[in-house]
This record gives structure tokens, C-alpha cells and sequence, in this order.
């Protein structure tokens, strides 16, 4: 009688996921769900790392997370204060702390937005490491809790458009419900988007053709009723290319992609509608965000001003025609953000991660489900030019699951055991066939 291998971690993690969709799609700082989702993660990472795996972590993957949280936590650290000399300037040199006749301040101006921020990466990194922990079925399983709290949101969505174009939840949550189950129309259109490879995956690879097809059609069609214009045309670039990539290798007939092609030309005609020429920019906004945040970034290149404490040190560089009611809290380019809360830390960081993310597709070239998952954090990566998606917990842990299907060494370890030969007799000369042919 042979042991069967535990499912509990699966089941585990695949709660955290589906419960970070269901209530992880705020915005704000210090939401309770946030903090519930995090520990939640913590403790489940805790879990999984305590049984014994035979999966292998990449080093390098592992040591830029390592050197992400040291710079977090060196930010929160007192330091002297002649390291900062000519390095920022004298509004955003940080609480300074006595001890004796000696000065520190901190790198952050803002320590406890900091803290803050390093429990939301230590968070997302421990659910990351957790499925890279997993064997390779278990990842696979994962999906459906993914597909349930994509559900989740669409019915939420299609309910909310179905009654009013502008339809607010208050009280559910601690954020106001705008679209979906989250607090920014363009970050429930992000979810959206980001799911469209697995659905096309799940409908050219699990058979279920007909009902990928309609999961996709669901799928656009809440992208063109969200309104989000970088939602629609991220929306219909990341369908024609998981339909083209993924279709290669596919068993479905031409005839099948060629009606989902003509959808897709359908669909554009209605996505055009959804692009005005002039409100994609109007005389400030994101371009104007983008100068005001590069001027904060030449003068705090060398430390950042410590995560989390973009809008407060904004505010210094903020032009005064650009003083209203409403205030700038996010630059709308997580690039941008990060740079100038990180300083060259933190692009040099970011540099290595598209390194290793880029280094990888060589190696996903074969495995559907990795190139899907590529293709989805591709293009939220390409959404982050405009937008802040992954300051919400919802599309972090998302965001955690893809990067933890695309590093996988399991998917390759598979691949290399099917391809593997192995030395057979056949009348009496040796042969090297597959494994699973028949001699």
C-alpha cells in the first residue's frame, strides 16, 4: 500500500489566493482585509515550508528577493546622518533621532508607511516561494481557485453595469466597491486581462472549447463595459496573441481559431469606440504625473525616500497650476514610483527581474500553461506604464502565482523526464526510444 502525497497545501494556498480576490482589491493604506490576506500568506508560506519537497527554489530568484527585502529593511534603519549630505534635499531628509552628540536618520521619510510595504512584499514573496514548493499537479490545481475568484468579480461586475454605469458598494468592505470587488475600475479590468491566457488555455488545451470560448467572450465583454481604455487594448492584444501562441501547439482545428479571429475583428470594432484621442491625455494627467515624479528622482536617485512614501514626498516637487481638490497619490507608472521611492537600488533590482523573466521564456517554450502565464504578466507589467495594478493584494498574489508558474522547475523536470531515453533490447540490437513508446 503506497502513500499518496498531501493535498492540504494545495488547498491551503489555493484559499489565499481565491480570498485576496474576494477582498484584496483596495487601494488605500491600512485596510484590515490587506492585513488579513497577508497573514494569511505568512502563515500558509509557513506551513508548506515545514513539510519536506522536492522541489528546488532557482538561487536566483531567491536572492532578489532577499536583496528587495534588505532594501526595505535598510530603509527603516538609523544610519548617520552625514551619509544623507548632499544626497536629498533638506525637506526629505527623514526624522532625524539623537543619541549622545551622534545624528541618524532613517532613509524612509515615512517609517511606518515602510514597514507597511515590507509586509506586503514579505507576503507576496512567501506565497511565491509556497507554490514554487508545489509539484507540478498541485500548480495546475491552483487555477480553479483563480477561476473562481475571476467568477466572483465578473458576476459582481456584470451585476453592478447591468443596474447603472456608475454603481458604488460602501460598507462591504473597508474601500468602496467602484467595479467588481475592487475600488479601481482599471484594476478589475487588469484582472480581467490577465486571465484571458488561461482561458484560452483552458479552452485549446483542457478540451473545454466551447466553454473557453465563452469564458473569453464573457471576458471581453466586461472589458468593453468596464471603460477602461488601457483595459480594452491590452484586452484584445493579449487575446490575439494567447490564441496565436498557444493555438500552435494546440489539437484544435484551423476552422475553430479562424471564428475566434473574427470575433477578435469584431470586438476591435467595438473596442475603438471606447478610445478618445483627446481624453487619452488632456493637458495635464499622467504625462505631467510622470515629469513632476522624474524631477523627484534626480534628486533622490542615490537613497529613494523609502517605500510607500511617494504621495507625501510628491507633494514637494508638485507644480502649484497642479494644486487641487483631488491629489496626486500614485504616479500611474509603477516604474516611476518605485524608482523614486527605491532609488538605483531598486532599478537595479527591477533590471534583474526582466532579466531572469526574459531569460526564462527560453526555456517555457514548450509548456502552454507557463507561456500563458507569461503572457499574463507580460502585459501587466506593460499595464504598470500606466497605472499602479500591483499596489493592490488581489493582483499581487496574482501577480506572485504567474511569476511562481513561469520559475517552476517542475514544468521543465517534466518535460526532461518525457524526453528522456532510456536503452531497450530489440532483437537483439540496443535502441534508444522514448519513454513510453512501445518498442
Amino acid at each position: 500500500m503506497s502513500d499518496r502525497p498531501s493535498e492540504w497545501d494545495k488547498y491551503l494556498l489555493g484559499s489565499v489566493l481565491f480570498i485576496s480576490l474576494l477582498i484584496g482589491g483596495g487601494t488605500a493604506s491600512g485596510l484590515y482585509t490587506d492585513t488579513l490576506i497577508e497573514v494569511a500568506a505568512i502563515i500558509s508560506a509557513a506551513a508548506v515550508f515545514s513539510q519536506t519537497s522536492g522541489q528546488r527554489i532557482p538561487y536566483s530568484i531567491l536572492w532578489l528577493l532577499i536583496f528587495a527585502v534588505t532594501l526595505m529593511i535598510l530603509q527603516i534603519v538609523p544610519l548617520p546622518a552625514g551619509m544623507f549630505n548632499g544626497l536629498r534635499p533638506e525637506l526629505l531628509l527623514g526624522n532625524p533621532l539623537l543619541a549622545g552628540e551622534t545624528r541618524f536618520r532613517f532613509v524612509s521619510v515615512g517609517v511606518g508607511r515602510t514597514i507597511e510595504c515590507l509586509l506586503y512584499l514579505v507576503a507576496s514573496a512567501a506565497f511565491f516561494l509556497s507554490v514554487l514548493r508545489l509539484r507540478t499537479e498541485q500548480v495546475h490545481a491552483l487555477l480553479p481557485f483563480f477561476f473562481m475568484g475571476v467568477t466572483c468579480n465578473g458576476l459582481a461586475g456584470a451585476i453592478q453595469y447591468s443596474l447603472s454605469d456608475d454603481i458604488a458598494i460602501e460598507g462591504l468592505l473597508p474601500f468602496t466597491i467602484n467595479a467588481g470587488l475592487f475600488a479601481n475600475r482599471n484594476h478589475f479590468a487588469a484582472l480581467l486581462f490577465v486571465s484571458i491566457p488561461f482561458v484560452v488555455y483552458y479552452g485549446l488545451f483542457r478540451r473545454h472549447l466551447l466553454s473557453g470560448s465563452l469564458g473569453l467572450v464573457t471576458l471581453l465583454l466586461l472589458l468593453l463595459a468596464v471603460g477602461s481604455r488601457a483595459g480594452v487594448l491590452i484586452g484584445l492584444a493579449i487575446t490575439v496573441l494567447s490564441v496565436v501562441f498557444l493555438s500552435a501547439r494546440s489539437k484544435v482545428s484551423g476552422f475553430s481559431i479562424l471564428v475566434i479571429f473574427i470575433a477578435l475583428s469584431a470586438y476591435t470594432i467595438g473596442a475603438w469606440t471606447k478610445i478618445d484621442a483627446d481624453a487619452i491625455d488632456p493637458a495635464f494627467g499622467r504625462g505631467e504625473f510622470a515629469r513632476t515624479t522624474i524631477e523627484g528622482i534626480k534628486e533622490n536617485l542615490a537613497t529613494g525616500v523609502g517605500f510607500g512614501n511617494f504621495q507625501k514626498s510628491y507633494q514637494i516637487y508638485e507644480k502649484q497650476w497642479m494644486i487641487f481638490n483631488q491629489y496626486v497619490n500614485h504616479a500611474h507608472n509603477d516604474y516611476l514610483e518605485i524608482t523614486f521611492e527605491g532609488g538605483i537600488i531598486a532599478v537595479l533590482l527591477m533590471i534583474g527581474y526582466f532579466i531572469l523573466l526574459f531569460a526564462a521564456l527560453v526555456r517555457i517554450r514548450r509548456d502552454p500553461l507557463q507561456k500563458a502565464a507569461f503572457l499574463s504578466v507580460f502585459f501587466l507589467l506593460i499595464h504598470s506604464l500606466v497605472d499602479y495594478p500591483l499596489r493592490t493584494e488581489a493582483l499581487a498574489m496574482t501577480f506572485a502565482y504567474m511569476n511562481a508558474i513561469i520559475f517552476h522547475k517542475g514544468f521543465a523536470d517534466r518535460l526532461a523526464q518525457k524526453n528522456k531515453l532510456i536503452e531497450v533490447d530489440h532483437n537483439g540490437d540496443k535502441l534508444f526510444v522514448p519513454i513510453g513508446t512501445s518498442s
